[in-house]
């Protein structure tokens, strides 16, 4: 409020719309905006042992404020010309064809896995009772869908170091039901994404790469560079606050292929066989004249549904948000790296991997990491290290569900055997549950904080 009073003083008490047009004014409007936000909003960098070390958090400035009122002042709300503008820019970014926004990574899983049940892929649709292969080490949205849809998750071990599926139980899960694969990148570290696409490829299988925590991670296959989430038939991604980018809730579907992105979006708009984007009519030129279903001819084709979808779409508040965050993201991908290298190559030099599982980068990858992955070895327990760490001010996470099929939401499942299958003994997964956990690495942590947070762990292990 100080900054207000002491712009209305400058004008002699006269509010600062007087003799401006609407350009003006909200220019004016904007500059006020990023003066509070750079008085106001500044990060605190100077770090003191015992702060508060939070696993991830919002790192923005005045852009990103700015451009969330400037779409506020234009009160359109809904998806606009930030939304165009960001699914644009993003696509360019991941060298995609298309990008769809959403309001949050867990609907862009539902759509990325509704868009491979739609009739519109023929034979190649997912029916109920076919199969999709994943794991139980992971976040529950990404089995959700399958699961609520009454398709069958099968469920793989993974791999301790890297996290990701064990590609070498890939063949054992296949089955004549098998329809697709829909895994995780875990913490930013790609899983083997050469396996898997020739696994894929070889059975006639759609992938979904769950990008929503690898956003920005390469993965080089054939002596080519690739973004994660850009290999498989469909990426999706999270701007939850927590994530590699922010713009609060919301979250992005993407594919190269025309068909599923026509599939994406229907499910995203109320299910909707229409195109237009909010605002705009008839631009088929033929919005009277069709047939479809069992309608009358000529029913107007704004309100004809080819699929039972939902309103997923973000608003365009958050996309102004996100736009401004996209300018910045490359710094913010180096700088997870640089924390990263700082944390690992402390623990390393300290010796501590005869007690503790230190995270391994995938073989052809550069992760984008979202955090820092300890699995504790037998004699060290994993409570007691993150009792002492959290006492240090050092806010630590589980690797999110651990098993997934421990958790209350399978007791149903579990009692009745049906709904799910596991291929072999999901062992590493258990240890996961049991031994691991993660601190973070996001860009606005600092190079005192990350050694503050290595000399604790080495200290009480």
């Amino acid at each position: 409020m100080g900054l207000i009073y002491k712009y209305k003083i400058n004008r002699q008490g006269k509010y600062m719309f007087e003799n401006m047009n609407e350009t003006e004014a909200r220019e004016e409007i904007l500059k006020l905006v990023g003066e509070y936000c750079d008085k106001y909003h500044k990060r605190d960098t100077v770090f003191k042992a015992g702060q508060r070390i939070p696993y991830a958090s919002r790192v923005y400035d005045r852009e990103e404020m700015m451009n969330l009122v400037d779409s506020s002042l234009e009160f359109w709300l809904t998806s606009g010309r930030y939304t165009e503008e960001f699914e644009r820019s993003f696509s360019e970014f991941l060298k995609v064809k298309y990008c769809s926004l959403v309001n949050s990574g867990s609907s862009a899983n539902l759509i990325a896995f509704m868009a491979l049940t739609s009739g519109l892929l023929g034979e190649k649709r997912i029916k109920r009772g076919d199969e999709v292969i994943t794991v139980a080490a992971g976040f529950p949205t990404t089995v959700t869908p399958v699961i609520q849809y009454g398709a069958v998750p099968v469920f793989v071990d993974v791999t301790l170091g890297q996290y990701n599926i064990d590609v070498s139980k890939l063949e054992e899960a296949y089955s004549p039901l098998t329809k697709a694969v829909m895994i995780a990148h875990t913490l930013g570290n790609p899983f083997d994404l050469k396996a898997v696409k020739e696994f894929c490829d070889r059975h006639d299988l759609w992938l979904i790469e769950d990008n929503c925590d690898a956003l920005g991670s390469k993965y080089i296959l054939e002596g080519v560079e690739y973004y994660t989430g850009t290999v498989g038939d469909i990426g999706t991604s999270s701007f939850y606050p927590p994530h590699h980018m922010t713009m609060g809730e919301g979250g992005a579907v993407y594919t190269n292929n025309a068909l599923l992105n026509k599939c994406i979006r229907s499910f995203r708009d109320w299910g909707r066989d229409c195109v237009c984007v909010s605002g705009h009519d008839n631009m088929c030129g033929h919005r009277f004249d069709g047939q479809y279903g069992e309608l009358p001819k000529g029913y107007d084709h704004k309100y004809v549904y080819s699929h039972f979808g939902y309103n997923l779409k973000a608003t365009d508040m958050q996309a102004a948000i996100g736009c401004a965050q996209l300018k910045k993201f490359p710094s913010f991908i180096l700088k997870r790296r640089h924390n990263f290298e700082v944390i690992d190559s402390k623990l390393r030099s300290e010796g501590v991997g005869e007690k503790l599982i230190l995270p391994q980068a995938a073989p052809d990858s550069v992760p984008s990491w979202f955090g820092y992955l300890i699995t504790c070895k037998k004699g060290v327990s994993r409570n007691e290290l993150v009792k002492k760490l959290e006492a240090s001010g050092i806010q630590t996470r589980m690797l999110f569900s651990g098993n997934l099929i421990k958790h209350p939401c399978f007791d149903e499942l579990r009692k009745s055997q049906k709904g799910f299958r596991v291929v072999g003994k999901l062992e590493n997964t258990d240890i996961i549950m049991k031994d691991t956990f993660w601190i973070g690495v996001y860009p606005g942590m600092s190079d005192e904080m990350l050694e503050y947070m290595a000399e604790k762990i080495c200290e009480n292990v």
